[in-house]
């Protein structure tokens, strides 16, 4: 499943906020100065969507808020479940 994120950086914790048709957008908080935005965004959709870190890759987007990304390792149906509970 493709998806659109909307990266929103200045939070207190990362989280899914809302989905405006099919663009999630999704607050992520970096910690430490080694770890990129690509990498928490990552490892947070990876965790909501319940997948291992290697079934989400950023395949367009990566240096800018607005990113495209990949997510497999669920059926197109489980993935969407997710999607459509999301408000």
């Amino acid at each position: 499943m493709t998806v659109k994120v909307r990266v929103i950086t200045d939070c207190d914790d990362n989280e899914v906020v809302s989905r405006i048709g099919s663009v999630l957008r999704v607050k992520v908080c970096v910690g430490a100065k080694d770890i990129t935005v690509n990498n928490v965004l990552k490892n947070y959709l990876a965790e909501f969507f319940e997948v291992n870190p290697r079934y989400v890759n950023v395949i367009r987007g990566a240096k800018g808020r607005e990113k495209t990304v990949e997510i497999t390792g669920k059926t197109e149906e489980e993935l969407k479940e997710i999607m459509d509970a999301i408000p």
